[in-house]
């Protein structure tokens, strides 16, 4: 089971949305992680065929999968970031449609969906309509329909966007439950939504593959140090330019940062533990006034 991506890139216009990314991902869960336009929803269009890359090529046990067409797609599982559905439709009615556009045999259709549904904890809602569910309820059915081939690829883009923390756990463990024997590759913009689940972690940035690893690995391969200091509250703004802050504690007085820098940022700094949080500010963070630039 070998998913391999060769010097892919995509442009429009003369925009490159990818460029010049590779990797090779094997049984387990990926966490695809960037902040929004990092390039994570072109990537995953192209892996799922929905988009021809400019150059470079993908492939499928090393046969390229716009070469095999309908046998790749059989393969795969997709859940886009905003996936279509008939509002009146039932969530019973939602899945035995989908399984009839998947070309699933009737019965085989009707025992995956009753597996699904018990599987994402949405039996009890098989007859309401879909325009009734929550948010939470809306992305269960994605999942459920995203399944219902058993796909050998399981394609999710920000799955938890506009979730409660609640359904984000609970989204967790079902991209857990479902990682067995299969690619999973999920994107995120949300630290936490991949840091427990993840084997390895991709750090795309302007459509480069920045950095990737385990989450430990990640973190021990951070350049900087994570500091903790503590400075007048009227100087804060002058850190905030000067620094990449991650974290600001007001207390009595003086506020405490968590600062990522080559060097301490005051005498009496102290370094701390680096978290896979801070890692994504450092290579996505900006400093305040870097955006606008004011600096």
């Amino acid at each position: 089971m070998d998913l391999t991506i060769f010097d892919l890139t995509k442009e429009f216009d003369g925009f490159r949305a990818v460029a010049d990314f590779s990797y090779s991902l094997n049984s387990g869960v990926y966490g695809l992680l960037g902040v929004n336009g990092a390039g994570k929803t072109t990537l995953m269009r192209m892996l799922t065929t929905l988009l021809t890359p400019t150059s470079g090529h993908i492939a499928w046990n090393g046969e390229d999968i716009f070469a095999m067409g309908g046998r790749y797609r059989r393969l795969l599982g997709y859940l886009p970031q905003d996936f279509g559905y008939y509002p009146d439709f039932s969530v019973w009615d939602y899945l035995m449609y989908i399984a009839a556009l998947k070309g699933l045999r009737p019965a085989v259709a009707k025992q995956r969906g009753k597996e699904l549904l018990h599987q994402v904890g949405l039996t009890k809602a098989r007859n309401q309509k879909m325009k009734t569910l929550s948010g939470g309820m809306k992305r269960r059915a994605g999942i459920a329909q995203a399944m219902l081939n058993d796909p050998k690829i399981l394609i999710l883009d920000e799955p938890t966007a506009g979730l409660d923390p609640s359904e984000r756990i609970r989204f967790r463990n079902l991209i857990s439950e479902l990682s067995e024997d299969r690619i999973v590759l999920l994107s995120t913009h949300i630290v936490s939504d991949i840091e427990y689940i993840a084997g390895d972690i991709l750090l795309m940035k302007d459509g480069r593959l920045t950095i990737s690893g385990t989450a430990e690995e990640i973190i021990a391969a951070m350049p900087e140090t994570v500091w903790r200091c503590a400075v007048p509250r009227e100087k804060t703004e002058e850190y905030l330019r000067t620094f990449k802050v991650v974290n600001i504690k007001t207390g009595t007085g003086a506020v405490e940062l968590r600062i990522i820098s080559p060097g301490k940022p005051t005498p009496d700094a102290v370094p701390t533990e680096p978290t896979l949080e801070d890692v994504f500010l450092y290579y996505f963070g900006e400093r305040a006034g870097e955006a606008d630039g004011t600096l």
